[in-house]
């Protein structure tokens, strides 16, 4: 035998090979490892069947590799010593905490920061909430590759905070109920989808009708050359956009109208809110100290340091938002010369500039209507006086071509008077009522601009007060957010 000829030895089965190392790594994985694994599948199997779709049920095998096979080396770094093993710990333990973050944001809920008073004194400037998104079911992220822990502008850098692309359909998941009136709602404001970075209110639509009214015939190119004034203008996704919240009042498929400041739902007068808010007229003999207003708990934003000028009514007065029992408390100061009167009803400001923008209906803000909330499945007869109502909702939210040529509604390039709506709107208002920028102002809201609704206050914070100064209002922590979903 030639000791020089190479032995004709078998060659391993690649597939044994895999199947041994499967089992050996499996045998050195640890039970508290197999239990989080296991706690996780459950998690996880459960959120595939709540969002119906079969096909993430692949994702599973991601987290055996994570959790138990370990083919890809996700833990490489804890082999290594020094810097890079202290660098990558935390850059795992920050990776988790935004992974788990990105799903409570944005299956569960998240945290909210009550800007204005536009729901004063229901939700108070400062509020923390808690939103609940579960309640009316969440919304599968329409722009799902953002960072979580910012709408739309990472701080300090100032740059988007999500990539435009891909951009998903909407869909929301099975929730609880459907929204009810007198709901307290968050969701994205539904004329956000363009913005003038450096003015955000009046926004954009608002500024373009404004700089038609003063002669300038293209309003986009305008804003272009200043950027100065105005900034990049810049389009949002529906889920990116700023997040308003305010109180359900029609429902889809009511008839709505307001008279008066009296909200009409199918010809029946709807009681207002607990804490609604009226401006009142208050004339005065000289100026009310601020801890006067304070006491009542009027904000300084809203009485201002000193009473308006006598010029524009022969008298000294102040112009001050009051539910009914702060106005029983000022009408017996003595500083108080006569009655108090509602501000829409001494015609001393502009009551107009209502929704839809740009029609000549004669809307002002205590008198508007009467006109019909589309409803998903729901058939409008469309007509050229009628048209401004629905046009928006038509064309943007819900995606149509809408022109009207020769006096004729053509929708797709096919002439017609009738539209059947695919989404479901509400109309939503403030408690504040004459201090709201709310659907008397830009309309509906569509059903897929809806987040949730605030459960509780997490924390609230007094922004005219001191530390030592009652800052902290300890009495609205883990507060009923939504204290009037009685009606």
């Amino acid at each position: 035998m030639d000791n020089n000829q190479p032995l004709d030895l078998p060659k391993a089965d690649p597939t044994e090979k895999g199947i041994k190392s499967l089992r050996q790594r499996i045998k050195e994985t640890k039970t508290t490892r197999w239990v989080r694994f296991g706690i996780v599948s459950v998690i996880f199997f459960l959120w595939v069947i709540w969002m119906g779709n079969p096909w993430l049920s692949l994702l599973w095998l991601l987290l055996l590799d994570i959790y138990i096979t370990a083919y890809i080396p996700w833990t490489w770094w804890k082999k290594t010593k020094g810097p890079t093993r202290t660098v990558m710990g935390w850059v795992d333990a920050i990776i988790y905490a935004l992974v788990l973050v990105y799903f409570i944001f944005a299956f569960i809920g998240q945290n909210y920061k009550i800007p204005s008073s536009s729901l004063e004194k229901s939700l108070l400037v400062g509020d923390y909430l808690w939103v609940n998104k579960t309640l009316y079911g969440p919304r599968v992220p329409q722009t799902p590759l953002h960072f979580p822990l910012a709408q739309h502008t990472l701080p300090i850098v100032n740059t988007k905070s999500y990539l435009d692309n891909p951009q998903l359909d909407y869909h929301r998941l099975p929730g609880i109920r459907k929204i009810q009136r007198g709901d307290i709602v968050v969701f994205n404001y539904p004329q956000g989808d363009t913005v003038a970075l450096k003015i955000q209110n009046p926004d954009y639509y608002q500024i373009t009708h404004d700089l038609r009214r003063n002669g300038i015939e293209n309003p986009r190119e305008y804003m272009e050359r200043n950027k100065a004034m105005f900034g990049d203008i810049v389009w949002r996704p529906v889920d990116r956009r700023e997040n308003y919240v305010k109180r359900a009042i029609g429902l889809p498929g009511d008839r709505l109208k307001i008279s008066g400041d009296t909200i009409y739902i199918d010809g029946k007068a709807i009681a207002d809110p607990d804490n609604v808010q009226y401006n009142y007229i208050i004339p005065v003999s000289g100026r009310i100290p601020d801890e006067k207003w304070l006491e009542i708990g009027v904000r300084a934003d809203d009485h201002g340091s000193n009473p308006a000028s006598a010029e524009i009514t022969g008298f000294q007065f102040y112009d001050v938002p009051l539910t009914k029992e702060m106005k029983a408390k000022v009408e017996t100061w003595p500083e108080v010369t006569g009655p108090l009167r509602k501000e829409s009803a001494t015609r001393l400001f502009d009551l107009y500039g209502m929704f839809p923008l740009g029609a000549d209906y004669g809307w002002t803000r205590p008198d508007m209507g009467e006109f019909w909330i589309p409803e998903r499945g729901g058939t409008i007869h469309l007509t050229l006086s009628n048209l401004p109502i629905y046009e928006r909702a038509i064309r943007v939210y819900e995606g149509n071509d809408l022109q009207v040529r020769d006096g004729k509604i053509y929708i797709n390039d096919k002439q017609t008077d009738y539209y059947t709506f695919k989404l479901d709107y509400y109309w939503m208002m403030g408690d504040n009522r004459d201090r709201s920028a709310d659907s008397r102002y830009w309309g509906f809201v569509p059903e897929d601009h809806i987040v949730g609704s605030p459960m509780f206050v997490i924390a609230s914070f007094d922004e005219e007060r001191g530390w030592f100064d009652g800052k902290i209002r300890w009495n609205r922590i883990l507060r009923d957010a939504n204290p009037d979903d009685k009606w």
